[in-house]
């Protein structure tokens, strides 16, 4: 029989809150949200991908097979029942809807609106097919982003206007504020 002995490293118990970006698709979260975590040296969840994950599925064909209004009970449940240190999440669009999840991140640490005007949000997205857009039948593009934007102002602690300037211009503004805070 072979002896192993584990290694056990000191943690670090500190507390550390976690970063999480809202904002319309196209905003830039997933990408911001990476390069915010190699900076801090944090892991980075992105909850679309979570869901995929979770669900074996594309965030479009889960929309599709579920429908909106269980979509967002499935987006609620997942965002709502977090629990991470050193992480920054990039949250999908929708998650401005629930109340639940939208408290879940403010308790896990700072939520930073990444702004975009309208047009540069239709230029990004396009006709948003295979993105897994919430967005209810009958509304457009520019309903959904009127919609939202009172919802995550009111959600967010700090915004950057992400079509104002490049990925590195926006984390190194947010890393400025964030530093601030910590």
């Amino acid at each position: 029989m072979i002896a192993t002995s584990a290694v056990l490293l000191p943690r670090d118990d500190t507390p550390r809150r976690c970063l999480s970006l809202i904002g319309m698709a196209g905003a830039g979260k997933s990408t911001l949200g990476a390069l915010l975590a190699r900076r801090l040296d944090w892991a980075h969840l992105d909850t679309d991908r979570l869901l995929e994950s979770y669900y074996g599925l594309p965030l479009q064909q889960l929309l599709d097979s579920v429908g909106l209004e269980t979509f967002l009970q499935l987006e609620e449940h997942q965002v709502g029942s977090l629990g991470a240190q050193r992480v920054v999440i990039s949250t999908g669009g929708s998650v401005v809807y629930s109340r639940r999840a939208v408290d879940r991140l403010r308790m896990l640490g700072p939520v930073v609106f990444l702004e975009i005007d309208l047009a540069t949000f239709l230029e990004r997205v396009g006709h948003g097919g295979g993105r897994g857009l919430a967005v209810r039948p009958g509304r457009s593009f520019e309903e959904l982003y009127a919609e939202r934007q009172p919802l995550y102002r009111a959600a967010a602690d700090f915004s950057v206007d992400t079509g104002a300037g490049s990925p590195e211009d926006c984390a190194a503004r947010i890393l400025d504020w964030f530093g601030e805070k910590a």
